[in-house]
């Protein structure tokens, strides 16, 4: 046996090499046990046509798969050969990707270990520059009965192996694929199996340490490989060390994509207060700025704080900053970019009287507003010119709106629901309830001013109707 693990070798032929709008017109697996093996080859029906291109290179023509059985009539049988068995493939992530949709499409989930030999003939023969099927067909003198047809490739990689085996040694081959496979070591205080059951799709993933302290919250479109890269890295990074020595607990939440899990790990990081997320905590001093106009016709800024001013009902205001200094600070780059008087922007508290000169007057940094060297109007223009870029944007729309997140393969779809870029909450595909206390935040701010103005794939944004209803009827 070449391997420890029972082996599944698998080819497809498709109607193209998009992932999730082609469609697999062919199965070819060999499954191997020892010195058992088994071979399952069968047509599918794609449901949808089959390029010219394609029929020419696979030799497949619609009319070959059209009495063939579709996918989901081979899911659950395929499935249960599939399970538990080391996936090897040329080009693995082809085969693996378009499988894991197949099945996703039907509502099974498929996960595999997953070794591809592309990688693998790159480790053994490192010598050599090309390693697609047929330079392996050719430098190894592999026999085959066809081309471009599933188990025959199936058949290839194979005999590719066994081949490289003869030639270098199982063990030479074990070892490589070992590398190839190996996964960081686990800290001592999780359980392999919880980890090792990680899917593979996008989501939110927690870490929790002695007494469930939450210790961290992240987001990936790949759970498994992000949680799995936190302890790869934890001896480079010091934070990643702290971590894998805290953690005792792992949980996760699955999202439909991307935008999702953006949305809930904001939400999470200020609801849980996980010890190691600095970035995106609750802040209580969310602070922004806005003017006032003196007697004098002379504008001069003021910090407003969200606890008491309405951020996504409140027009021109300038800045999101999380705490009066910060808002200061910006403040006082403001003023030595432009020679804006420090004390018209209330940086320099001065105690003397009306019309004395400032200190920045004094070194040259500001052109005299404060003892009347400067019109008023003059400032003013310079302040709103260097607050220009830190305007807080108005909502672009006349009520809510709803980013619609749709997934590819299975259809379905989530809405994420906003208004004045507070975060109303999400509905559909098994999404929690609206959130009853909505409130203006940094992080969806930003978050949703960043999507507006590039949009993620597979989302599309739509207006909500005046009369639409927000929360989904009471069941009887």
């Amino acid at each position: 046996m070449l391997f420890e693990k029972p082996l599944a070798i698998v080819d497809l032929e498709t109607t193209g090499g998009h992932v999730t709008r082609d469609r697999i017109t062919e199965v070819g697996v060999i499954l191997i046990d020892g010195d058992r093996v088994e071979r399952i080859e069968t047509l599918v029906n794609p449901q949808q046509p089959i390029p010219a291109f394609i029929e020419q290179m696979t030799g497949i023509r619609n009319e070959m798969v059209a009495g063939a059985p579709r996918f989901e009539t081979l899911a659950e049988g395929l499935l249960e050969k599939l399970q538990g068995r080391l996936f090897v493939a040329h080009n693995a992530r082809f085969d693996y990707g378009f499988l894991k949709n197949e099945f996703k499409r039907v509502g099974l989930r498929f996960q595999a270990e997953v070794l591809c030999t592309v990688k693998l003939s790159r480790r053994l023969y490192p010598q050599h520059y090309k390693h697609n099927l047929d330079s392996l067909i050719a430098r190894h003198g592999l026999v085959l009965a066809d081309r471009h047809r599933a188990m025959a490739d199936a058949e290839a990689v194979w005999q590719f192996l066994q081949s490289a085996a003869g030639e270098l040694g199982e063990t030479t081959v074990i070892e490589a694929a070992r590398h190839l496979l190996a996964r960081p070591s686990v800290p001592p205080g999780l359980d392999q199996e919880v980890v090792d059951s990680l899917p593979d799709v996008p989501g939110v993933y927690f870490f929790y340490g002695e007494n469930d302290l939450p210790l961290y919250v992240g987001k990936s479109v790949n759970l498994r490989s992000r949680v799995m890269s936190h302890f790869s890295g934890d001896h480079a990074h010091n934070k990643e060390m702290r971590i894998a020595q805290q953690v005792r607990r792992i949980d996760w939440r699955e999202t439909l994509g991307e935008f999702g899990a953006i949305l809930l790990e904001a939400q999470l990081i200020k609801s849980m207060q996980p010890i190691h997320n600095v970035r995106g905590r609750m802040s209580k001093d969310l602070c922004s700025i806005c003017l006032d106009t003196d007697e004098g016709g002379l504008m001069r800024p003021r910090i407003v704080y969200a606890r008491d001013v309405d951020f996504g009902r409140t027009a021109d205001l300038y800045g999101l900053f999380r705490s009066q200094r910060e808002a200061k600070k910006a403040l006082t780059d403001m003023a030595q970019a432009h020679e804006l008087c420090q004390a018209t922007l209330g940086i320099e508290g001065s105690s003397v009287r009306k019309g004395t000169p400032c200190f920045g007057f004094q070194v040259r940094k500001c052109k005299g507003v404060c003892a009347g060297r400067e019109a008023p109007m003059q400032h003013n223009m310079r302040l709103m010119t260097a607050l220009a870029r830190l305007r807080v944007k108005s909502w672009p729309f006349p009520g809510p709106v709803a980013v619609v997140e749709t997934d590819e393969v299975s259809g379905a779809t989530v809405e994420h629901v906003f208004d004045r870029w507070c975060y109303l909450g999400s509905r559909g595909h098994d999404s929690e309830a609206f959130d009853t206390d909505p409130s203006f935040d940094l992080e969806t701010y930003r978050l949703l001013a960043a999507y507006l103005k590039k949009p993620m794939a597979g989302t599309s944004l739509r207006l909500l109707e005046a009369d639409e209803p927000l929360f989904a009827p009471a069941s009887a």
